[in-house]
């Protein structure tokens, strides 16, 4: 009777056992799937995200070269028309992430900074030049530079780089939904995002 009991426990231990480390062998699969699937999805978000702006605008350009000591003057003058194109893109492909397996943590530690492209298409008109004092490639580069200039500072006061930080976001909330619905954290360097709206209000 002594020996039938002891055989019972020891196949429950051994059932018991088994049951254990089948358990704990799915639960490790199942964290490594997640893994993946949340390495995947990192992988998939990391394309480029380009906002895009047109903008027109007229300047006049004039210059005058001093001819024997200011008793007369050479000038040059043209209309410059600019139609242009503005891109804003963020390279996610650079975006830092760390995964933690053991917190169920996934911490985004770095996002690039945008980028703002312009390429300007430049037309002249109304181009008038005097002998001594034509148009040269210098004149044209300097004008573009100052066409540049003008168009950035435009740019960055428009809402074209709101639009790309909005689509940022949504694309970083992907990131959330997906580690939100299998039970894993989301960090912004060490803020923990709890819903999508604080995405919103972190300062990326």
């Amino acid at each position: 009777m002594r020996n039938i009991f002891l055989g019972i426990i020891i196949a429950f231990v051994i059932v018991f056992g088994l049951r254990y480390c089948e358990n704990k062998k799915e639960n490790r699969e199942i964290l490594e799937a997640n893994t993946a699937l949340i390495q995947k999805e990192l992988k998939n978000v990391g394309k480029l995200i380009v906002t895009e702006g047109s903008y027109a605008q007229v300047f006049s350009y004039r210059d005058s070269k001093d001819l024997f000591y200011g008793l007369t003057y050479a000038n040059k003058r043209a209309l410059v028309v600019v139609n242009a194109k503005a891109t804003i893109a963020y390279d996610l492909s650079k975006v830092k992430t760390e995964i933690d397996e053991t917190a169920k943590t996934v911490t985004i530690t770095s996002i690039p900074k945008p980028e703002l492209f312009i390429n300007p298409n430049i037309q002249y008109y109304d181009v008038t030049q005097d002998y001594l004092n034509q148009f040269t490639a210098s004149d044209y580069n300097k004008i573009k530079s100052r066409i540049e200039k003008s168009l950035r500072k435009k740019i960055e006061a428009s809402e074209l780089r709101t639009n790309a930080e909005n689509r940022l976001i949504s694309e970083l909330q992907k990131i959330y939904i997906l580690t939100n619905s299998m039970g894993w954290t989301l960090k912004y360097n060490s803020t923990v995002v709890e819903t999508e709206a604080e995405l919103q209000k972190l300062k990326l």
